[in-house]
């Protein structure tokens, strides 16, 4: 199976006046579901909070790939991408 990996991320960022999660989760192309696990954040941060992007490469899921063949494990899967769903053309983390 050819894996297409579309995008690397820096390991953190200070948030800007203004900056929401969902702004840094449209930047870096990431899950919102895994920026907000990661971080523990229920809203948004603030002001020059530092949040840590999650490690890994970002992926487009193709029909008939499962969580434990992308992860190595549900469990694996689950705790990267915030989220336990999995279809095709979703973008997760590897």
């Amino acid at each position: 199976m050819e894996r297409v990996l579309l995008l690397r991320r820096p390991g953190c960022l200070c948030l800007k006046r203004g900056q929401t999660l969902e702004d840094v989760a449209r930047t870096f192309s990431l899950p919102l579901r895994a920026l907000a696990s990661l971080n523990g954040l229920a809203s948004d941060p603030e002001e020059g909070q530092v949040l840590f992007l999650p490690e890994g490469d970002l992926y487009e899921v193709r029909g008939g790939e499962t969580m434990a063949l992308l992860s190595g494990s549900e469990r694996s899967f689950t705790a990267k991408n915030g989220t336990k769903w999995l279809y095709p053309t979703q973008r997760v983390l590897l």
